[in-house]
């Protein structure tokens, strides 16, 4: 398997060359050059899967043998979920009217972000001891992301970790997180800005290739094309735990509401229907919204401001992998993406081709078929609260999910929850 640039001015790479890269030469985002098919036969097979058994059959598909032999990889996996709280690692829980949560949390971090970074960790490992070299992993963060990189690496002695948050941007237990961390290989450091701010900076770093091989840099955040590879067994994972009969054929969709900031996870959803998993892709944002005037309107720009809300995480203006997103809609077009991003990087606003647009939102192309832009108050919270039986403190990004399909809040133009 090879991997490319979104914007197609890059060599290709294998899985090693994307996995230690932050973003590619050109400024694009890596993706495989051929997405793998998978017929209704392998999804029936894989239907019995465990949630790591799921992760190690995607990433046998993406990552070549002659890189990770097949059992080297699989004793990865298993290493890296080895100190999750929940014997399955994922776990389904089933409430009221149809309505499923997946627990995505039962990581050392309590974030769905310990998955795939614990993964990526272990690949980082096993190519470095090999190598026998030593990289400084840069990470910007809105909160999440931060503690569950730190987590992933923390004490390794061939990898030292810088981490920028934006003071005042990230909950405090997140916050917390990452500063009482002491280790000697990890460094955090709190900056004036938001979080898109300073991912300027960031992406300025890596844009100059030679200063970032000659200091061994690369990044965890979800520029990183494993953190999407591992994530896409989230979506798989649920659509066998959901989906109402696997011996149709067509196989039932399923719908999949993902919150989301830097669009990642949603990335990941992309490409797994993409490969033909049957889901139905629902974006739940909260007040800073592109990604919902994207697909409603076409309008991929900025606002005149980042807006500080209770769901700090998802408080992203510029969600880097619709990159991803826009290549996969486009035929995997690297000009028309190229054109899209350098033009948004010049003027902070990009309105998509029709053709583009329409892609993202009819619902028989199975891609973005809607999105949540929600209202959520105080009095809905406490009325939620009841409802749910399972002893659940619900995260802000959890809670839009199931609010919104308690019937809780309403779902309509112009209106977010915060």
């Amino acid at each position: 398997m090879r991997y490319i640039s979104t914007r197609g001015m890059a060599p290709r790479v294998d899985f090693e060359g994307a996995l230690f890269s932050g973003y590619a030469p050109d400024g694009g985002l890596f993706m495989p050059e051929e997405l793998p098919q998978l017929s209704i036969e392998t999804l029936r097979q894989w239907s019995t899967l465990s949630y790591p058994g799921l992760v190690k059959e995607l990433c046998t598909l993406f990552i070549g043998p002659e890189l990770i032999p097949r059992d080297v990889l699989n004793g990865l996996i298993d290493q890296a979920f080895s100190r999750f709280r929940h014997r399955e690692v994922v776990h389904l829980s089933r409430l009221r009217n149809g309505l499923n949560v997946l627990e995505l949390w039962h990581g050392v971090t309590y974030a769905f972000k310990d998955l795939s970074l614990c993964c990526t960790a272990q690949f980082l490992q096993y190519f470095l001891e090999k190598k026998e070299k030593h990289i400084t992993v840069v990470v910007g963060t809105s909160g999440d992301t931060g503690s569950a990189a730190i987590e992933s690496v923390q004490g390794a002695k061939n990898m030292d970790i810088i981490v920028l948050l934006p003071k005042g941007h990230c909950t405090k237990i997140q916050e917390l997180q990452m500063t009482t961390v002491l280790r000697e290989n990890v460094h955090v450091f709190g900056v004036e800005g938001n979080s898109d701010e300073l991912d300027e900076p960031i992406k300025a770093v890596f844009a100059d290739v030679a200063f970032v091989k000659k200091h061994n840099l690369m990044s965890l955040n979800s520029i990183n094309w494993s953190r999407v590879l591992v994530q896409m067994a989230h979506h798989f994972f649920a659509y066998f735990q959901c989906a109402s009969s696997l011996d149709m054929d067509p196989l039932p969709p399923v719908e999949v509401v993902v919150p989301t900031g830097a669009a990642g996870n949603l990335a990941a959803g992309c490409i797994a229907q993409k490969m033909g998993l049957p889901i139905r892709l629902v974006v739940a944002v909260n007040r800073n919204d592109i990604i919902y005037r994207t697909v409603q309107q076409g309008d991929f720009s900025l606002s005149e401001a980042l807006e500080q809300t209770l769901a700090s995480a998802m408080d992203i203006q510029v969600p880097y992998n619709m990159e991803r997103i826009f290549w996969l809609l486009s035929g995997s077009n690297s000009q028309v993406t190229r054109a899209l991003m350098e033009q948004f990087e010049r003027t902070q606003s990009v309105s998509l081709p029709k053709e583009l647009h329409s892609k993202s939102k009819v619902p028989e192309t199975g891609w973005l078929i809607n999105n949540r832009h929600l209202s959520l108050t105080v009095p809905d919270a406490r009325s939620l609260r009841p409802r749910c039986q399972h002893g659940w403190v619900l995260t802000r990004a959890t809670f839009i999910e199931v609010a919104d399909r308690q019937g809780l809040v309403s779902s309509h133009d112009g209106k977010t929850f915060s």
